[in-house]
Formats: C-alpha cells, sequence, structure tokens
C-alpha cells in the first residue's frame, strides 16, 4: 500500500475566512481534502492574530456568537508552526503588500508548498513562485491538491 504525504498548504486570511466563517461551497473541497490529509494547512501566530483581528471588526458583529466555533475548527485543521528565519532575505519573492509577505514567506519554507489566496498581489507572484517550489492559486482552482 503507498503511503502519500499531505501537500503543504498556506491559507491567506480571505481563505480563511471564507473556509471558517463564510463557508464558502468553493471551499469544500479544501475542507475535505484537510480533514483526509490530503492537505496539511501550515499557519502561524501572526496569520492567527490577523484573522482573529479581521473576526473582531464591526462588519464581523453578525459572527462574534461563533468567534469559538470559529478558534476550534483552526485549531482542529491548522498546524500551527513557528516561522524559520529566512536565510537569505533578499532572495525571497517580494509581494507589494507587506501584510501579505508573511503567506509567501511561509509557502517558500515548506516548499513544494501551495498558497491559496484571492488577493492580487499574490496571485500576480504565481509564476515567479513556480519556479521556487510555491503554486499560487484560488480556492475555485482547486478541488484536489495541485500536482
Amino acid at each position: 500500500m503507498e503511503s502519500h504525504k499531505p501537500q503543504p498548504l498556506v491559507l491567506d486570511t480571505n481563505v480563511a475566512l471564507d473556509l471558517l466563517v463564510f463557508r464558502d461551497p468553493v471551499c469544500q473541497p479544501l475542507v475535505d481534502a484537510l480533514e483526509r490529509g490530503t492537505w496539511r494547512w501550515f499557519a502561524t501566530a501572526a496569520m492567527r492574530a490577523e484573522f482573529d483581528d479581521v473576526v473582531r471588526r464591526p462588519a464581523f458583529e453578525r459572527w462574534a456568537g461563533r468567534r469559538d466555533l470559529f478558534s476550534a475548527q483552526w485549531a482542529r485543521l491548522a498546524v500551527m508552526v513557528q516561522p524559520a528565519p529566512l536565510v537569505s532575505p533578499g532572495s525571497t519573492l517580494r509581494c507589494a503588500d507587506p501584510d501579505d509577505q508573511m503567506f509567501i514567506d511561509l509557502a517558500l519554507e515548506f516548499r513544494p508548498s501551495h498558497l491559496l489566496s484571492r488577493d492580487l498581489q499574490l496571485l500576480c507572484l504565481a509564476g515567479p513562485a513556480a519556479a521556487l517550489g510555491v503554486r499560487i492559486g484560488t480556492p475555485a482552482q482547486v478541488g484536489a491538491p495541485m500536482k
């Protein structure tokens, strides 16, 4: 019997919101793959803090009663890791939005890996990232891990 190693995955905050808060049907294959162990979602404390900050904003008040559920789902689905210091910061991909750099850096740390986003600043790095072993795409582009 052949064993398959889970594929490393990084989700930006908007995709994590789609997955955990909005329950976007486009993300259901992602949830299924995480639960089956096909994917392994890696995240850092900074990513979690950004997610928690967003769900506490006034625009998310209607979900206030579900914040504990979101926290439990995050804990169940995501593997929390410490980001490694960049060995050579000048050689990494640079995102135009510094707030999104943490997603690129973590995906580079786990390469070959996948980064899911709907953010144009991240998606425009798909070509250069692929050359470095990171596949960047949207949740709609994947129903199963990208090959």
